[in-house]
């Protein structure tokens, strides 16, 4: 027997979904054939990016049985959403997949052990890869899997299997405040802290509805005592912008517009902190002569909003001494023009240097809990660490720490989600391998993804769940522990490390994804690898080495118990700091002294002449389709929220539209009524909603329900290959 047959036949403990092995056996090591005592464990949710730590209560088993908010901790100080509470019920699913699904001569898809999964896993790719080339394989990961998980993966793809392309549904989400930071600041690095939402004077909230969206969030907005100035710029009167004391319905997409119009009335009051341009950003000069040419006349024609709303809007952010911070989130990042739209955000706080004090920064909120992870240690649009492809030294540092031959590193990062799928449909690539994201339901102008898996010789998807629209498509299904049922560490939307623990056994013989990465490596034959990413505390040591040095570094944390018990701990805190403080910072903002993480320290304005929609309403399609969060008891595609019967009660099962009444008027239908909902990609069907919340020619849908992105325009931002689900044209009829 071999040592992989060794390892797939050894037996399942009975408290662990993960395989019981002897000492040291493939450097997995041991696993408790038990959990955690009675008592309580603190675990990081799984669901969002805002990381709020929850108690969750075991019984004398070590099982989960409750969980309540975390009242100590610094991020969500005893409160939690409605996802968060519920956190424990998709765990115990009666879907959930129990054991590998390989489809058989019927095309249905049959139980396997995972000795035979993993034979058909390397066979099928190998086969793929020995008939087309390496490249014919490609991977599509997740923002959802823990740091640790997401680190193994892009190690054994592209060094292990060859696989130039992985990307992940980071992609959809949070690409493009990655590079508008990288391009703008030297690196991907939110500056800001939670605190700042109590500190800051004037709180301006662009294409962002934390009312909803990050109800945590928003708690820490009502807890500021300053009497804050809150302006909401969002083409719908959203829960956020009915609680701002300014609302700027700007027609969909000319928010860059309306933000370089902002940056010319600011320069003509002087309302500039010019040492800060001075010291600490390069190419002022230029934007300056740039927005001279967005006069209030064009920014009311092109946005639609009244003069008045935009004369105030200027008042309170001009106003002296005001501390002035900017929010996104995907109002900005979807979009044709994403990158440009946040470096706008960007901008406005350098040329009025609010950045490094309390209240102030170009924030963006990350959508998924470990997005952020992802963007750093995913291996896709930067190397391990946040490092560079394309730079040879930092492919020699990434090689030596991971002990792998340089030469196996690529020298470019994969390519975006959007080229990867564009290569499927041109034959290019043949095979795919999906971890822990619903593409068939997620991405945009969903109906191409059914037409491009006929062109795929092989799909893997590895889940928690075989009902998702992309499981239900896979020729192989392996089954994977989900948030609860696996130890590793997130990072949120302000740098925060949070641990994630394990409190609950994964059914049947499902396994994390970190042990189902350490298989495919044993059976591809590349095991011996990764032979120090033992588990996953020891990934956290080789994540650390990678992180020393850059901006990003942590390298002063221990391990994932020092994470819970400093209540998370943001980067940077490095050995430097730990030695000197020993405990770190609760909260941490970036540059404080002004210095950037650009060759010459200084951050550098962005800018580009606006662009039209790609997709304008017309004669025949008369009506603007905005998408968004439609309840905090919804995310994402509902694979997980789906299962909790409280959370379903707390938002409509099905699809709905918001219409204008003067839009339903012209249409000809009532609240309540079912109508067609047609793009030129295609059609569903949505109960009314009949709302003065959406403005006239402008109807909004839910991202949640899968229909919703049968009609969603394929369009694209240059820089970050961000999909902008956020503006298509369509048609209402009965």
């Amino acid at each position: 027997m071999s040592a992989l047959d060794d390892l797939l036949h050894a037996r399942t403990g009975p408290m662990t979904s993960e395989l019981v092995l002897h000492p040291g056996q493939f450097g997995l090591g041991r696993v408790p054939a038990r959990l955690a005592p009675a008592g309580t464990a603190k675990s990081i949710c799984g669901f969002c990016s805002t990381g709020c730590s929850l108690n969750i209560h075991l019984n004398a088993a070590g099982e989960a049985i409750n969980l309540t908010p975390n009242r100590e901790y610094p991020v969500n100080l005893g409160m939690a959403c409605p996802k968060g509470w519920e956190a424990l019920t998709p765990l115990a699913a009666s879907d959930r997949v129990t054991t590998p699904l390989l489809r058989d001569a019927n095309g249905v898809l049959q139980p396997v052990d995972w000795a035979r999964a993993l034979t058909v896993f390397c066979e099928r790719m190998k086969g793929v890869q020995s008939k087309y080339g390496k490249a014919a394989v490609a991977a599509l990961s997740t923002g959802q899997i823990v740091t640790e998980e997401m680190a193994l993966l892009g190690a054994l793809t592209k060094f292990g299997m060859g696989i130039a392309d992985l990307d992940s549904n980071t992609r959809q989400c949070m690409a493009t405040s990655h590079v508008a930071y990288k391009q703008s600041f030297g690196f991907d690095a939110p500056p800001f802290t939670y605190a700042d939402f109590e500190e800051s004077d004037v709180l301006v909230f662009v294409g962002a509805n934390p009312c909803i969206a990050h109800p945590i969030m928003w708690q820490r907005v009502m807890r500021n005592q300053r009497n804050p100035a809150i302006i909401v710029i969002d083409p719908r009167r959203t829960e956020t912008a009915m609680a701002a004391t300014l609302h700027l319905p700007a027609y969909p997409k000319s928010d860059l517009t309306l933000l370089y119009g902002i940056a010319r009335e600011l320069l003509a009051r002087d309302a500039l902190d010019h040492a800060f341009i001075e010291q600490n950003t390069t190419g002022f000069t230029a934007f300056r002569e740039f927005v001279q040419d967005f006069a209030p006349e064009r920014v009311l024609s092109e946005t639609g909003l009244s003069r008045a709303d935009y004369m105030r809007t200027i008042d309170l952010i001009a106003r002296p001494g005001a501390r002035v911070s900017y929010w996104w989130t995907m109002g900005v990042n979807q979009s044709h023009q994403a990158t440009r739209t946040a470096q706008a955000l960007i901008n406005l706080a350098l040329m009025t240097g609010q950045f490094g004090r309390p209240g102030t920064g170009a924030n963006s909120i990350t959508g998924q809990c470990n997005a952020m992870g992802s963007r750093l240690f995913g291996n896709a649009s930067s190397l391990l660490g946040g490092y560079d492809f394309a730079n040879a030294a930092h492919r020699t540092h990434v090689a030596g720490i991971l002990g792998v031959e340089e030469s196996l590193i690529p020298t470019q990062p994969s390519r975006a989600y959007d080229r990867i799928l564009d290569s499927v449909d041109t034959g290019e690539i043949r095979a795919l391998w999906i971890i822990a994201t619903n593409t068939a339901h997620s991405w945009i102008n969903q109906g191409k993804f059914s037409q491009l898996r006929d062109k795929l010789d092989f799909l893997v998807v590895q889940d928690m769940y075989a009902t998702t629209e992309t499981a239900q498509q896979a020729d192989l299904v392996l089954p994977a522990a989900g948030w609860g049922e696996k130890d590793g560490f997130f990072i949120n939307s302000e740098r925060r490390l949070g641990a994630a623990r394990k409190v609950a056994r994964a059914p049947g013989v499902a396994l994390s994804d970190f042990a189902i990465f350490k298989l495919v490596a044993e059976a591809w034959g590349c095991g011996a690898m990764f032979e120090q990413w033992s588990s996953p505390a020891a990934a956290f040591q080789i994540l650390k080495k990678l992180s020393s040095g850059q901006p990003c570094d942590f390298s002063g944390i221990r391990d994932h118990d020092h994470i819970e018990l400093s209540g998370g701990i943001q980067w940077p805190f490095s050995e430097a700091d730990a030695t000197k403080s020993g405990t770190p910072v609760i909260e941490r903002r970036l540059f404080a002294d002004g210095k950037f993480f650009t060759p010459d320290q200084r951050a550098r304005f962005h800018f580009d002449a606006p662009v039209p929609l790609p997709e304008p309403p017309d004669e025949a399609y008369p009506l603007l389709l905005n998408t968004g969060r439609g309840s905090s008891a919804q995310w994402h595609t509902g694979s997980r929220t789906n299962k909790s019967a409280v959370l379903l009660k707390l938002s409509p099962n099905q699809p709905w539209i918001e219409l204008n009444p003067t839009d339903a008027s012209k249409c000809r239908v009532e609240a309540g009524q079912r109508v067609t909902v047609r793009s030129r990609r295609g059609e569903t069907t949505a109960i009314v909603v009949v709302t003065p919340i959406v403005q006239p020619g402008q109807v909004f849908m839910p991202m949640h329900f899968a229909e919703v992105n049968v009609l969603t325009f394929p369009a694209y931002d240059p820089h970050s290959r961000q999909p902008a689900y956020k503006a298509c044209a369509v048609q209402v009829v009965p």
